[in-house]
């Protein structure tokens, strides 16, 4: 049996459950919010206290007033930061989709960085031991969607740390589209990949530490030591503006919490030669291709899909898909994002776009069954169905899942 949440939950030190209980103020209401890494820091470290640490980040992993916490960690006698350990686009971000900056020393602080990006198991468990740590601290903020890779990180590096008999700390940040609910179909075993090694839904509606809880009680073939260091008055309905912390793009294409928004749907288009709007300011809010025109836009609309409306667009990706060449489709606008699924959303657009133009194309390699964690996303719209059979046919494992998710949930 894998172990509980309550198993994982028992080895947590005292200092680590001191920051997991809930402040509030005299009225009763939450405090305002603060992350994991602030509450640490409140608590000077305690949860570090001795540890040789190394920490897995990238430009996110910033304080409230924009300092990197590498550097302020760096500079702390308090804690002992021996190593950092850089994911996809690398630690200091320099690097695009599927690359990283491999080995080096960072040159504001002079610690060594390891590359870790496309490791796992004994490679990345050599890796820790090599760079000298006891304790692998993860602080990246994530999207809320499946196939974002950093939440596979963490998987990854808590798999390894398991192995090399590391102890993880997570510093959790807010999911920036809520953690209200979880919507999209659930990942088939028989598609893990990077885009989503477990079965998890497509948006998860859950924070870094509690996926680090539901992995480590649902997936890893062995628990690690694990220490959620909790954030302090966020609440499940919250949007990322409500968390008063500056938007750092986790990635080169996320450059504004309303790009994450609409993610969990649109990047489906991916799948498709379709552009999905890399190369453009406004990535996954824009989509188009050659050759379409105002038919696609009028037909998403006929949809009443909630929460959303698509405006015809036209644009020029600079790279990725049709570089240098003018597109037309659709801009997608969310106006009400508390009625706004975006999975229905961007099944219908598949839908729409489908119908709307002759040219329409999935990728060879099949990348949407990647995606979408099977190949009835795919053969469905082939053979017709509208967008209410489409998400009709994942519920029954999306129950599933919401009723596993909801044991690992840490805010309310």
């Amino acid at each position: 049996m894998p172990p509980t949440r309550r198993t994982v939950l028992a080895g947590t030190t005292a200092a680590a459950l001191a920051l997991a209980a809930p402040a509030a103020t005299a009225a009763g209401h939450a405090a305002a919010p603060r992350t994991g890494f602030e509450r640490l820091a409140d608590d000077g470290y305690a949860v570090l206290g001795g540890a040789r640490v190394g920490i897995v980040t990238n430009p996110t992993g910033v304080t409230r007033d924009v300092r990197h916490l590498v550097d302020v960690m760096h500079a702390d006698e308090r804690v002992d930061l021996v190593a950092v350990f850089g994911p996809e686009h690398g630690f200091r971000g320099t690097a695009q989709a599927g690359g990283s900056e491999g080995r080096h020393d960072d040159p504001a602080t002079g610690l060594p960085v390891y590359d870790t990006y496309g490791k796992r198991g004994r490679p990345l468990a050599d890796i820790f031991t090599a760079s000298g740590v006891d304790t692998v601290v993860f602080d990246i903020q994530d999207v809320g969607a499946r196939f974002y890779t950093y939440i596979w990180t963490l998987f990854d590096c808590m798999e390894a740390a398991a192995l090399a008999g590391k102890r993880v700390v997570v510093l959790d940040r807010p999911n920036p589209v809520t953690g209200r609910d979880a919507y999209g179909p659930v990942l088939e075993p028989g598609f893990a990949s990077f885009v989503g090694r477990q079965p998890i839904a497509q948006a998860h509606g859950m924070t870094v530490g509690e996926l680090a809880h539901l992995f480590n009680g649902e997936f890893l073939p062995a628990p690690v030591p694990l220490e959620v260091v909790r954030m302090r008055g966020w609440r499940r309905s919250d949007f990322y503006d409500a968390s008063g912390l500056p938007w750092v793009p986790p990635s080169p294409n996320m450059p504004t919490p309303d790009t994450a928004l609409v993610y969990a749907g649109t990047c489906l288009f991916e799948g498709t030669n379709l552009s999905e709007g890399r190369g453009t300011t406004r990535p996954f809010e824009l989509l188009g291709a050659e050759g379409l025109d105002g038919r696609w836009a009028a037909a998403a609309n006929e949809l009443g899909l909630p929460g959303v409306r698509f405006r015809e667009a036209y644009f020029t990706p600079t790279f990725s898909k049709f570089p240098h060449r003018t597109v037309g489709g659709v801009q997608v606008h969310v106006h009400d994002r508390r009625a706004f699924d975006p999975v229905r959303t961007g099944i219908g657009l598949l839908i729409t776009a489908r119908r709307s133009w002759s040219g329409f194309r999935w990728l060879e390699n099949h990348w949407i069954d990647t995606l979408t964690g099977s190949t009835r996303v795919r053969t469905m719209i082939d053979a017709g169905a509208g967008t209410g059979e489409v998400v009709a046919a994942w519920q029954h494992g999306l129950a599933a899942f919401r009723s596993t998710r909801e044991r690992y949930l840490l805010y309310r």
